[in-house]
């Protein structure tokens, strides 16, 4: 997985079709898919329960590009080495999940993973300051994280700052939360890279009939370029 900043567009699969992920992951790459991100939450960290280990596995098959895969539970650090072997390249684990970060991003590295921080509205960008020699993506919420289809919180200054913090360092900053046509350009435009989309991808569309899956990320990528233009 070689890094660059172009802008890479990464469906969040808690949008897709619970009945038939297989295909659905499939379509979304088929359709220009960058990257496949799935949300794993716990009912405690975050109001909602989604996928255990057995569940990335099994999609694991049918992601042939880079599979995302963002921890929203606490505690996160029992949990890596399994959400590694089940075949996540990048595993993302919250600040605020625990009180020892930079241990949970060495585990995650140490289990063969990228490794990934991410940072809730309400949690200022200095908060990662100390970990981005550690990290190779920080994942900003633009949402508070428990539920796809929220109404976007604006982290433009939050994106700038870490962008400044970054340098040169080869760290991706992914926004998740609310990401659409209309967001996308001013997040680009302050520094993030990767943008996560779960309704605005697949809205419109289906397995039968994935082409509105396509037009959605061409729409999304195309107007996060050109605020790069």
């Amino acid at each position: 997985m070689s890094f660059d900043r172009k802008i890479k567009i990464a469906p969040s699969i808690l949008s897709a079709d619970f009945a038939d992920f297989g295909r659905e992951i499939r379509a979304v790459e088929d359709q220009g898919a960058d990257w496949v991100h799935v949300d794993v939450m716990d009912g405690h960290f975050v109001p909602n329960i989604t996928f255990g280990p057995p569940a990335v596995a099994a999609f694991r098959k049918h992601v042939s590009t880079v599979m995302d895969v963002h921890l929203m539970i606490a505690p996160v650090d029992p949990y890596i080495d399994a959400f590694a072997k089940a075949g996540a390249d990048i595993i993302t684990a919250h600040v605020e999940a625990g009180p020892h970060i930079h241990r949970t991003l060495q585990a995650i590295r140490g289990a063969g993973a990228r490794a990934g921080v991410a940072l809730n509205p309400g949690t200022p960008a200095e908060a990662v300051e100390h970990l981005l020699d550690l990290a190779d993506l920080v994942c900003v919420m633009t949402v508070n994280p428990g539920f796809g289809g929220q109404k976007f919180i604006d982290m433009t200054d939050k994106v700038r700052r870490l962008r400044a913090m970054i340098g040169d360092r080869p760290v991706h900053i992914e926004i998740d939360g609310g990401v659409d046509p209309t967001t996308a350009p001013r997040l680009a435009e302050a520094g993030a890279d990767v943008l996560v989309a779960g309704s605005a991808v697949f809205r419109g569309g289906s397995v039968s009939n994935s082409a509105p899956y396509g037009e959605n990320i061409r729409a999304i990528r195309a107007a996060a370029e050109a605020a790069l233009a």
